[in-house]
């Protein structure tokens, strides 16, 4: 969606930094490093909403479990419905056994 605005050299560096790290505790300390709290928990939340719309979550439901406003919500959506299904495979891959979302493309 917008990958061209955000492509560049200290992108690149950034995700190879990313795709570097080897485990979950390391993942940890380069993001505490990396973001405040905040945005930590913003990014976590999105995906969490993601997952919750994957499994055909209302969006009141998700407003309640999350916390996320339907802004949030509505964001997360769009990305499933015209993004780049990088949601929907992540969530594939962690949850292999989950039935996914099916977006009306």
């Amino acid at each position: 969606m917008q990958i061209e605005k955000i492509r560049g050299h200290q992108t690149d560096q950034l995700f190879k930094a990313v795709l570097e790290l080897k485990d979950l505790e390391e993942c940890y300390k380069f993001f505490d490093d990396l973001c405040t709290i905040s945005e930590i928990q913003s990014l976590a939340q999105r995906f969490e909403v993601a997952h919750l719309l994957r499994l055909k979550k209302t969006y009141e439901s998700i407003k309640k479990e999350t916390g996320a406003s339907t802004a949030t919500i509505s964001r997360v959506r769009r990305c499933f419905d015209y993004g780049n299904d990088t949601y929907d495979e992540m969530l594939g891959r962690l949850y292999p056994d989950e039935k996914p979302f099916q977006a009306s493309k």
